[in-house]
């Protein structure tokens, strides 16, 4: 089975935030409430997600790899415990 990128994934609440919020900011520019599926709102959510793309993935990248390091810490920091107790 297709694995979803690990990236995207972690972007998709962004992304959801930014239709949120676009969704808002084009009812107030109309005076009334617009759905997500507004076209106005599809054109904008594509702009903002077009222009800060690279910098999201390389953000999110950067946070998975500081969880991959902490990760390995606490494994390292976990190895002395049980070369004691095998030594014991």
């Amino acid at each position: 089975m297709n694995q979803p990128d690990p990236v995207l994934k972690r972007q998709l609440p962004l992304i959801a935030k930014i239709v949120a919020d676009e969704t808002w900011l084009e009812g107030e520019r109309r005076g009334r409430p617009v759905e997500p599926t507004d076209c106005a709102v599809r054109a904008k959510v594509c702009e903002v997600v077009l222009r800060m793309g690279q910098e999201m993935r390389e953000q999110v990248l950067r946070d998975m790899a500081a969880e991959a390091q902490s990760r390995v810490g606490q494994v390292e920091a976990r190895a002395p415990d049980q070369k004691q107790s095998v030594a014991a």
